[in-house]
């Protein structure tokens, strides 16, 4: 069975992510408690590799008050095992699965299962075969997986139907720019009537910022 997926994410009023400089502080403090008590709940964190080269994130619970178990498992979608070894993705708080495809160095995925923390799943010819990955991720126990993706994976994620939730965080800020990263890009549908179509679930305010939930159709 595969993972229930929820994605997250911290969006201004206009729907960026990031300007195009890669700038993407845009939650407020209490956001960013509320984010990592849901990642404390989650079997498995997953981003792309962009993110990891952009940000170098941690993905783990360190926000709030935890133990070394309530980090959960990190999902890295690395299609060419570009992951550095240096990176904190690949410490010790947390095991670490890289996911490759079939044209990924040799070289490259022999040097990142060398790392202790490190396990290298291997699906898709030319890229990642999102689906097959959670199929994986599922055999391996994965029940909850938080999508915490840049707007390329987010967009493969909905294309491949395989987001279940979203639950974000609209801060009251407006970025513009056309090179700036919106929540979901990739190529994007033709016409509104084949949009990802999603049902209320609930809002809030969380400090200056709007929380919102919604299921996906």
């Amino acid at each position: 069975m595969k993972p229930k997926v929820t994605l997250s994410a911290a969006m201004t009023l206009d729907g960026k992510i990031a300007t195009k400089t890669g700038s993407s502080e845009i939650s407020g403090p209490e956001d960013l408690l509320r984010v990592h008590k849901l990642r404390k709940d989650m079997d498995a964190i997953m981003v792309g590799i962009n993110t990891v080269l952009a940000d170098d994130p941690r993905l783990s619970v360190h926000k709030i008050s935890s133990k070394p178990d309530d980090n959960p498992i990190r999902v890295v979608v690395d299609s060419q095992a570009r992951t550095p070894l240096n990176y904190r993705i690949l410490n010790s708080e947390a095991p670490t699965i890289i996911a490759v495809s079939t044209q990924a160095p040799v070289k490259r995925v022999r040097m990142l299962e060398a790392e202790d923390t490190v396990e290298v799943i291997i699906c898709g010819d030319k890229q990642v075969d999102l689906e097959s990955l959670m199929e994986k991720l599922g055999e391996k126990g994965i029940k909850t997986l938080m999508l915490e993706g840049g707007s390329t994976l987010n967009y493969s994620m909905f294309q491949a139907g395989l987001v279940s939730e979203v639950k974000l965080c609209i801060a009251p800020m407006i970025a513009g720019g056309s090179q700036a990263k919106t929540l979901a890009d990739g190529d994007g549908v033709d016409y509104m009537k084949d949009a990802f179509r999603l049902k209320f679930k609930k809002s809030y305010t969380l400090g200056e910022d709007l929380i919102v939930e919604y299921d996906v159709l």
